[in-house]
């Protein structure tokens, strides 16, 4: 898998988790931009969309369910992965109904996140060409 051409958004209000996941990819060669709320996800998904996004579900202000659901509309190629606490798995379903490519766990495990980028991605360019 190829991933220098990825172009990958986190988003997480959790400042430490999503930096240090960011920098976790970074080492295994995978760039990604980092946006800590609902309207700066919808705006960097704007200015440069992504092939995917990894988004938090509970964050304050715009949730992001509500984030979803713009993104669904405005720029269905891009692939959402959503990120659900513990005991959410309620919210990934619901996720999951609103068209988001997958839902993953909190804690996350890297390899899982690699691997469901990996096959977002690959979703994304069949979008894109289709």
């Amino acid at each position: 898998m190829d991933t220098t051409s990825w172009n990958i958004l986190l988003v997480d209000d959790e400042v430490e988790f999503i930096s240090t996941l960011a920098e976790r990819l970074e080492i295994r060669g995978i760039a990604a931009r980092v946006v800590h709320d609902g309207e700066s996800a919808l705006k960097a998904v704007s200015e440069d969309e992504p092939q995917a996004m990894v988004l938090d579900v509970m964050m304050p202000g715009m949730k992001g369910l509500d984030v979803l659901q713009r993104v669904r509309e405005e720029h269905p190629a891009v692939q959402v992965i959503l990120l659900t606490g513990q005991g959410k798995t309620r919210d990934g379903i619901e996720g999951m109904r609103y068209g988001a490519f997958a839902y993953l766990m909190k804690p996350l495990d890297l390899e899982e996140l690699i691997r469901t980028l990996d096959e977002a991605i690959k979703a994304n360019q069949g979008i894109k060409h289709a």
